[in-house]
């Protein structure tokens, strides 16, 4: 069985579409899925599962509709891509002196041509955009909700979803106990 990461985007922010991680938990755990935890409200689950990403995904997406109303974007990654993600982040010192002020953007299409250096002309002082493979990584030092650089990202027209790096790392951590 394959170790898979499951990153729901917009689940339990600003009171809307409320899922507590012990249901998410219990429904995952329903869908067969094994040694099933979760990290935070934010919408993290790590399991254990033989099926494919896109089946994983489909099947969680309409589990959580059918059970609260709302079906979230769910983005599966094999924990082995969390990890991989998390070793090639380009903020890494960045992300060591505060895992708070650096996010990564887990991207389900290819950004298009010249997208990273467009947030990089709107980004504010101190701030970057790197894309390395499909994740976008940020470097907002006063912080996301002040920074430029993350408005404008998160107004692209993309599915994706953010972490940043300090529940990467913890999420990575609790993967690579399964």
């Amino acid at each position: 069985m394959t170790a898979w990461v499951a990153l729901l985007r917009g689940v339990n922010i600003g009171g809307h579409h409320k899922l507590p991680m012990a249901k998410l938990r219990r429904v995952l755990a329903e869908l067969g899925f094994e040694d099933v935890a979760t990290y935070i409200q934010s919408g993290n689950a790590v399991f254990r599962s033989g099926g494919a990403a896109e089946a994983i995904g489909d099947a969680i997406g309409e589990a959580i509709a059918a059970r609260f109303g709302f079906r979230p974007h769910v983005f599966v990654l094999r924990a082995d891509a969390l990890h991989s993600a998390l070793a090639r982040n380009p903020f890494m010192a960045e992300a060591e002196a505060d895992g708070r002020k650096v996010h990564f953007l887990f991207l389900a299409d290819a950004l298009p041509p010249g997208t990273v250096e467009a947030l990089n002309a709107v980004a504010g002082q101190g701030e970057s955009a790197r894309l390395e493979g499909n994740v976008l990584y940020l470097h907002t030092p006063e912080g996301f909700g002040r920074s430029a650089l993350a408005r404008a990202a998160t107004r692209l027209k993309l599915p994706m979803t953010g972490r940043n790096a300090r529940s990467v790392a913890e999420i990575s951590a609790i993967a690579r106990g399964l």
